[in-house]
This record gives C-alpha cells, sequence and structure tokens, in this order.
C-alpha cells in the first residue's frame, strides 16, 4: 500500500472513543465495537484513529472488533497517530516509539497503511525536526518497514506546509479546513500535491453543521456558529432540498470529487453512520446544484462537474 492508493473514504474513529466533551454526545463500548464490526462488512475500507483519542480508547475498542472479527481483512487499511503523553511539554522521539507500541498493542499487532505525527503546530518547529526528534523517529519507523506510509497531521495550514516542506512525508492530514463553508486549505492542497504527497481532507462536515439539521443546534469547527454561517448553511440546505439531494451527500462530494484529494475522513458514531455514509456517497448530484452551490460559497464549481 503506498499513500497514492488510499482508499477514497476512510472513517473517523474519534467519536468512537466516547469524546463527548468534543462531540456532545457519548458513544458506549458496544455501540463502538458493533459499528467498527459494521464498518468491516462494508465497502469504505479505511479506519482513521489516534493514540489519544480518548486516552486510547478508540484504539482499544477498535481492536476489540478486529479482534471479534477474526482479524483485519488485507484490502483494509488502518491510519493512526504518534501522540505525546498527555500534559507534557515535549514530543521527543522516543515518544514518538513509545506511541508507536501502544497503538500496535491495543489494535492487536495490526499493520498500520499510514502513521501520522499528530498535532504537532503545539511544539516548537526545530526541536521536532533537530536530531532524536520526532520527525526523525517517524522516518525510522517507515525506514525500518513497520509502517508502510508515514503522514503529518494537523489544522494550522502554514506548519503544515513547513512539514510538507521536509520532503520525507508521503501523507498530508487536514482538518475542517476544505469544506462548503471553508476553503483555506486551498492552496495548501495544491502545494502538498506538487510536492509528491498525497492529501487527505478530514471532517468535510465542518465537525456537523453540515450533516445535521438546523433544529440539532449542531457546531460549527466544534464551537457554536456565527451567524454567517448559519445564514450560509440555511442557503445551501434551501439549495439541495430544492434538487431533492440531501446536504450532506453535497458536503461529502465536495471533497471526494476534488480530483487532488486522495482520501476524505468521515466520523462515525454508530452502525447506521457507516450506511448513511456509503449513501451520501454515491447519490447522483445534478449539475444545477453544483453550480448553485458554487454561486453560494463564492467558488468555481466546474472540477466537480466530470
Amino acid at each position: 500500500m503506498t499513500a497514492r492508493v488510499l482508499p477514497p473514504l476512510c472513517v473517523g474513529a474519534s467519536p468512537l472513543g466516547g469524546m463527548a466533551q468534543t462531540y456532545g454526545y457519548d458513544v458506549d463500548e458496544s455501540t463502538a465495537i458493533r459499528t467498527v464490526r459494521h464498518l468491516l462488512e462494508s465497502p469504505v475500507r479505511s479506519i482513521d484513529t489516534s493514540n489519544q483519542y480518548s486516552g486510547g480508547e478508540s484504539e482499544r475498542r477498535i481492536g476489540q472488533a478486529f479482534a471479534d472479527a477474526g482479524g483485519v481483512p488485507d484490502d483494509f487499511v488502518i491510519a493512526t497517530k504518534a501522540d505525546p503523553l498527555p500534559g507534557d511539554g515535549g514530543f521527543s522521539g522516543d515518544r514518538v516509539h513509545r506511541s508507536f507500541q501502544e497503538s500496535t498493542e491495543r489494535l492487536g499487532g495490526a499493520r498500520f497503511g499510514v502513521y501520522y505525527l499528530h498535532d504537532p503546530e503545539w511544539f516548537d518547529f526545530d526541536t521536532m525536526v533537530g536530531p532524536n526528534s520526532a520527525v526523525e523517529a517517524m522516518v525510522a519507523l517507515k525506514r525500518d518497514g513497520l509502517v508502510d506510509a508515514i503522514g503529518v497531521a494537523g489544522g494550522d495550514l502554514d506548519e503544515m506546509r513547513r512539514y510538507v516542506d521536509l520532503g520525507v512525508f508521503d501523507v498530508l492530514l487536514n482538518h475542517n479546513r476544505y469544506t462548503l463553508l471553508d476553503r483555506s486549505a486551498d492552496s495548501l492542497i495544491d502545494h502538498a500535491i506538487e510536492s509528491g504527497v498525497a492529501f487527505v481532507n478530514a471532517a468535510p462536515y465542518a465537525s456537523g453543521i453540515l450533516a445535521r439539521p438546523a433544529a440539532a443546534q449542531p457546531t460549527y469547527q466544534y464551537r457554536p456558529p456565527s451567524p454567517e454561517i448559519v445564514a450560509t448553511t440555511a442557503r445551501l440546505r434551501e439549495a439541495c432540498a430544492r434538487h431533492g439531494v440531501p446536504l450532506p451527500a453535497v458536503a461529502l462530494q465536495f471533497s471526494t470529487r476534488d480530483p487532488r484529494i486522495t482520501s476524505t475522513v468521515v466520523g462515525v458514531s454508530a452502525p447506521q453512520r457507516v450506511d448513511e455514509l456509503v449513501e451520501n456517497a454515491g447519490i447522483d448530484v445534478p449539475a444545477a446544484l453544483w453550480h448553485e452551490v458554487g454561486d453560494i460559497i463564492g467558488a468555481d464549481a466546474s472540477h466537480l462537474l466530470t
């Protein structure tokens, strides 16, 4: 497996650890395990998690589901992330290796298709790339054949560009910055592709506002939305309703239909959410709606029509 053949859809597993403070709802262990088991039987062939989602509970539940299913299918790609110790002021190469070991143990020894350095923007760049650094350890894991591809995952656009420019990563994962409501990652995507780095787009629903009804009072980028965001979302919802297409399908395909984006990560919290993801990915979105969406968000939608 190389970064360029990552599955186009990937399930994000942070909700499966039970991150109620982030998402506003809890997911119990039984539901999480059933969701992963259902995922393994679905057309979606990838899952994305992290060492520190719910203190490792996301990985542990995924590992239990793999064990219950008799192992990981050969065509299924696992991505997880190296994290610092909670509350630690540093992120060393030794910590990357230990984080890798912890994740391997929780996930039952499953091989990682992609292993990410998670949120390095919270630490001094020079420290992260120097001798015995986190980046050096990431390179060593790939060199030693322990992972198929290494990536960097974070939200800060400028810092992500610096990590791309190191020339050592295969994949860049960025979240919440390329959606119908925020396209600030657009130039970063171009830069990654020009640098030979695959781009993975996470959270195309902008943490919920593009997937849930207005009555549910969903968040935008994990915070209460501004009046402007609420108004734009309402216009998008109205346009989709006129064409008989769910807004979540348009929000998802805005990412999956972009030829620059290798894979799109969508968080799920229950088995039926996997089914909804598959359904939304396959819904036919008419050209007229794409043009209308482009007018609403002020973007050229021509690349979405092919």
